[in-house]
């Protein structure tokens, strides 16, 4: 993926999970807040740091 799609993308989850943050912070579940904004950082940090499967050239045959 390139990395102009992934800054996009990084970008929209982070607003995502701070605005549910935010709401469920609100609404006075602090610990489903806390989750949320983990599991947030969590998916942009694995987006970064774990390559994409790709289809394996295998000229043996």
């Amino acid at each position: 993926m390139p990395n102009n799609i992934k800054t996009m993308l990084s970008v929209l989850t982070l607003i995502v999970g701070a605005v549910i943050h935010y709401f469920e912070r609100q609404a006075g579940n602090y610990n489903l807040a806390w989750v949320v904004a983990g599991l947030a950082v969590f998916m942009v940090l694995a987006m970064w740091i774990f390559p994409e499967t790709g289809k394996k050239n295998d000229s043996s045959s």
